[in-house]
């Protein structure tokens, strides 16, 4: 069985996402491939060679994937998956992206989501906002997968290990539409998918000047920041603070709810953490059904107490 793995990179940093898919597709496969697409991206071979378990980096560096769109790119990946039996990305929005257009092209089902192998056809993956799971059995000849990266412990790098390269000579134009530009939230803080500690706001912060409250917290704790879907909609942190069903899935140690009711779309995004703190003043919010921890009060007279507080317990450190 041969399965084909699809790397979430910018042209010049490996996401850390790769490293659980890896860990997942070791359960399906001893014979396992990486396809890199993108443009001047040798720091992301190199990197990627440095894992055991790879056998082989496919590499297409182009300018017509610069910028990895969909539209061109899961026509790449289709056309080299054809040899495979698995088709593994992370459930990120880069997996997102492009591995439904591979399983259409392929004419294959696809399974997103898998937080669990049970064996080689029959995986499990939440459905209804993760209030239920499903096991789903696929007898597709090739089977596209995307994999819940906080299911699936990282796998570490052997510098010892170099997996062959592969070098593709073709690729394909884009057609139909044309990169223009993007705005990306920069920051010194952990990456949200992977950082052990996230301090999250909701609606209840009121505003975007308030939002830069939790700022403070987060920097103290060396946390990344997160926000519910109703914050960045309302204009108070950027897109890419999402956490929930339609934002970006997370499992820290320490998961700090702020001004975060709890519906159940942000609840489907970061219930697998592993310690939930929640500060909302309505002690009936359904945050706290879930919370570990519950303070219930106005938050704007909680955050510089907790500040103070943990300003004490670090200087005594």
């Amino acid at each position: 069985m041969k399965l084909l793995m699809i790397a979430e990179h910018d042209n010049h940093v490996l996401k850390s996402s790769n490293q659980s898919v890896l860990t997942a597709a070791t359960q399906l496969s001893s014979t396992i491939d990486c396809l890199v697409i993108g443009y001047h991206c040798l720091p992301i071979i190199e990197k990627i060679k440095k894992f055991n378990s790879i056998r082989e980096v496919i590499v297409c560096s182009s300018e017509n994937y610069e910028h990895q769109l969909a539209e061109n790119t899961s026509e790449l990946i289709a056309s080299v998956a054809k040899n495979y039996d698995y088709v593994l990305s992370p459930a990120t929005t880069f997996g997102k992206n492009l591995l439904p257009r591979v399983a259409a092209l392929l004419d294959v089902a696809m399974i997103s989501d898998v937080i669990q192998i049970i064996s080689p056809d029959t995986f499990v993956r939440p459905i209804y906002a993760g209030n239920a799971l499903a096991t789903v059995m696929s007898d597709d000849k090739i089977k596209v997968l995307t994999i819940r990266t906080s299911a699936f412990a990282p796998m570490s790098m052997k510098d010892q290990h170099s997996a062959k390269i592969q070098e593709l000579t073709h690729s394909i134009p884009n057609l139909t539409c044309r990169w223009i530009s993007q705005e990306l939230t920069e920051s010194k803080r952990p990456e949200l998918t992977s950082a052990k500690i996230i301090v999250s706001g909701g609606r209840g912060l009121k505003s975007a000047a308030n939002f830069k409250l939790l700022e403070t917290l987060a920097d103290t704790l060396g946390a990344a920041m997160g926000a519910s879907r109703a914050a960045v909609d309302a204009g108070f942190a950027p897109n890419d603070y999402q956490v929930g069903q339609t934002g970006k899935i997370v499992a820290p140690d320490l998961y700090i709810a702020i001004g975060i009711s709890g519906a159940i779309q942000h609840i489907a995004g970061m219930k697998e953490s592993k310690v939930i703190v929640a500060i909302n003043s309505d002690p009936d919010a359904p945050i706290f059904q879930l919370a570990d921890y519950g303070l219930v009060g106005d938050l704007f007279k909680i955050l510089p107490e907790l500040q103070t507080e943990l300003k004490k317990a670090t200087a005594s450190i």
